[in-house]
């Protein structure tokens, strides 16, 4: 059965205040990237008609990661996001600020940040291509049985690491469609998705 999108899974603190200007035009830039891709938004036609997908990246001693249930809005500003201060992955807490909740991977966003200080952009897309073809482009898997924005899924990505560090990309097992891509800069992760979406149509092309 597919889950239901969008649901937090985990305990959120959050207070809703405006957000303190800062800059976020390469985080907005990649978000059109993959809406145009269909690897963010919210459809009718898709899981429910919940939206899908976040981008995140690290501000502060925190990270700045699109809010819950805001993929149907066109290229929003600072408003759609919200800024995580701090988290407890074992007890499955996440401490927010901003005038939207944050996505309901953020406690998956918090487990890959505190994977290195080199990491500062993390992408949660929905790509059907790559998620089926993971086998094919030697993906990193987390096991079916783990559901997203859940401490067990945290736990999951933490035994992925430090093997698969350098991929920066790897396939969410009991997430349907769901593709985890990271790196350095917004432009590795970004690239990352497009690489594999093209590895993944030319692979089905070629069987």
């Amino acid at each position: 059965m597919t889950e239901v999108e969008g649901v937090i899974k985990f305990d959120c603190e959050h207070e809703h205040v405006p957000l303190e200007r800062q800059n976020i035009a390469e985080l907005r830039a990649w978000r059109e990237v993959l809406v145009r891709l269909g690897m963010l938004g919210q459809s009718a036609a898709r899981y429910g008609g919940y939206g899908f997908g976040n981008v995140s990246m690290r501000a502060g001693d925190g990270f700045l990661v699109s809010g819950s249930q805001t993929g149907h809005l066109g290229n929003p500003g600072l408003e759609a996001y919200a800024q995580v201060v701090s988290w407890d992955l074992g007890a499955g807490r996440i401490v927010s600020q901003g005038e939207v909740k944050p996505s309901s991977e953020s406690l998956t966003h918090a487990a890959i940040y505190e994977l290195s200080p080199s990491i500062r952009f993390v992408f949660h897309a929905h790509a059907p291509e790559i998620w089926r073809g993971a086998g094919r482009l030697a993906l990193a898997v987390t096991p079916d049985n783990v559901a997203y924005g859940t401490p067990a899924m945290a736990a999951a990505v933490e035994t992925l690491f430090p093997e698969h560090a350098s991929t920066g990309m790897f396939a969410m097992g009991g997430h349907e469609d769901g593709i985890i891509a990271y790196g350095e800069t917004a432009d590795d992760a970004g690239a990352q998705l497009i690489y594999g979406f093209v590895r993944a149509k030319t692979a089905e092309f070629s069987l």
